[in-house]
């Protein structure tokens, strides 16, 4: 089982925390990580793009000059592709992008990119994280006391909102729940750091 520190709000190692292996402890795979980050990103377009074609532009309809003896090339329409306020030749329209992914691929992807941090040494466990009050200054403390670097993702186990508007007005800082929790923030954000008690709804739920 791989082993980290656990920390509390100080900095300072209080104890060690074993991981479990089916969960944090995976070969990472590579390409199940591209393919569901892929996935993520394409689930997020709007799909909004609409370009008109020739025969949705206004205007057009007379042939600009006779066919024979203007010594100009032929031309049917001022609204043709190659003139300028024509048509678009194969015009983007609106689509949809999303797709699924197999749930086991899903899950492997989440064990990857978990097992990617504790081999990165960018898992930070802490054994609790509450907060008076909403205070930024007392977040920047915090993460500075974990050195932890600009970007870090805050896991917790329950909706805090002190937590979450300490940390809303820090720049590459985002707080999540684990039902919340995804590929692509793992792998976006640098540093990880995760409650005591949502590392044991994470084991729950994909170990």
């Amino acid at each position: 089982m791989p082993k980290v520190a656990l920390y509390n709000l100080s900095g300072e190692q209080i104890d060690d925390i074993e991981l479990k292996d089916s969960v944090f402890g995976v070969e990472v795979n590579q390409h199940v990580l591209y393919e569901v980050v892929k996935n993520q990103l394409a689930n997020k377009r709007q799909g909004t793009q609409s370009v008109k074609t020739r025969s949705e532009v206004r205007g057009g309809g007379r042939k600009p000059w006779r066919q024979k003896g203007t010594g100009r090339a032929r031309q049917g329409s001022i609204r043709a592709p190659h003139w300028v306020g024509g048509g678009v030749s194969f015009a983007p329209k609106p689509r949809d992008y999303s797709y699924s992914v197999p749930k086991k691929v899903r899950r492997l992807a989440m064990k990857s990119a978990l097992s990617s941090k504790v081999i990165d040494n960018e898992i930070f466990v802490v054994d609790e994280l509450k907060m008076e009050q909403p205070k930024t200054k007392d977040m920047v403390n915090i993460l500075k006391n974990l050195n932890s670097s600009k970007k870090a993702l805050i896991v917790m186990s329950e909706k805090d909102e002190n937590v979450i508007k300490s940390a809303k007005n820090i720049p590459g800082v985002q707080t999540v729940l684990v039902n919340t929790l995804n590929v692509y923030d793992i792998l976006k954000y640098d540093n990880f750091i995760i409650t005591k008690d949502a590392v044991k709804k994470v084991e729950e739920v994909y170990a």
